[in-house]
């Protein structure tokens, strides 16, 4: 087996792909190695050697397919870049099937572009920035998430297009991004400095938004398996709010839902509304 080194991006992956397919190396005779990696692969010192008679073939693939491969090198497994090989090289030899969901391969490929998509949507829904000292230097606003895939550098842009010239840094344990107000600087590995930043800083309005995301929760409309899905649990620790959810959810389930209201806003004087008072009030036609 021969191993390909390369520097775990996918530039150098595509580069170290047209490579191999060029020299006509199939799938099962490659073994993928990032440089990080080097010690931890049993095959590393293995070399297979070249095809002479199939050396420096062109190769021509749709440009949709590298998009593709391109977004779903974003999806973190441990097969991640042996997958991405075997559907160039077939495409690449004429087989067009791969690229379909349909495929076995295909179906693999679409299953990781949807997971990337979906990481990305939670990123901006789930990324809680937290304001600083603008007299302090650096970044006006920080944020710390933990991403199951690599799409920080590619789903970032978007806070760049709402926030304007504010500057901005998220950090995670991998990598980060750091927005100066013109432009976007992507560090892979997040230097230790901005996870700090990004742990370290206290939100002075945190009080006040838990106090509105308390009053407003409904306990009537509780759906825990809806919740858990469109917010995943593995995201709750690192919401100012999520330490506030279970307990929410334990009075729902106490009789908080007969309200229809949450429990400090039951409390305060006035008429209470049942949750069953739209069964027996009159429906104006």
């Amino acid at each position: 087996m021969h191993a390909v080194h390369f520097d775990g991006s996918f530039a150098g992956w595509r580069d170290a792909a047209r490579a191999q397919l060029r020299q006509g190396m199939a799938p099962h005779q490659l073994s993928w190695v990032q440089d990080s990696q080097e010690n931890q692969d049993l095959f590393a010192g293995l070399e297979a050697p070249q095809p002479a008679a199939a050396a420096d073939r062109p190769v021509r693939v749709p440009r949709a397919l590298i998009e593709q491969l391109e977004s779903a090198a974003r999806f973190r497994c441990a097969q991640r870049w042996a997958l991405l090989y075997r559907i160039l090289w077939r495409v690449a030899n004429g087989d067009h099937a791969a690229m379909l969901a349909g495929d076995i391969d295909g179906s693999e490929l679409h299953a990781r572009l949807k997971a990337v998509r979906r990481e990305a949507h939670h990123l901006h829904a789930f990324l809680r920035f937290k304001p600083r000292d603008a007299t302090a230097g650096g970044p006006e606003l920080v944020a710390w998430h933990e991403p199951a895939h690599d799409i920080l550098a590619s789903a970032s842009g978007h806070f760049a297009e709402r926030l304007g010239r504010q500057t901005w840094l998220i950090a995670t344990p991998d990598d980060g991004v750091y927005w100066d107000g013109e432009k976007l600087q992507h560090a892979n590995p997040c230097p230790p400095e901005w996870q700090r930043l990004a742990q370290g800083t206290d939100d002075r309005n945190e009080a006040m938004w838990l106090a509105y995301y308390g009053s407003t929760f409904n306990p009537a409309r509780l759906n825990r398996s809806v919740l858990e899905t469109n917010m995943p649990v593995r995201f709750w620790r690192n919401l100012p709010e999520g330490p506030l959810i279970p307990r929410l959810m334990s009075q729902a389930r106490a009789g908080a839902q007969v309200d229809g209201q949450a429990e400090a806003v039951a409390a305060r004087p006035g008429k209470r509304i049942s949750a069953d008072a739209e069964k027996v009030l009159p429906v104006r036609q």
